[in-house]
């Protein structure tokens, strides 16, 4: 559970990417509302990343 947690920021990350890259294949670029929600995952896991890293090594 605790390499789960380690690694929530990068997995938020990547389902960004992810999102980022599907609505570039599908053409669906002119929806803001899903690349809003892939820029917020993206932030979330770059801070939920440096957050939990930085405690775990505490």
């Amino acid at each position: 559970m605790k390499g789960l947690l380690k690694n929530l920021g990068l997995i938020l990350v990547l389902v960004g990417a992810v999102i980022l890259v599907a609505c570039s294949f599908t053409g669906n670029v002119n929806n803001n509302s899903i690349l809003g929600t892939s820029a917020v995952l993206m932030v979330l896991g770059l801070i939920s990343y440096i957050a939990i890293n930085k405690k775990l090594a505490d």
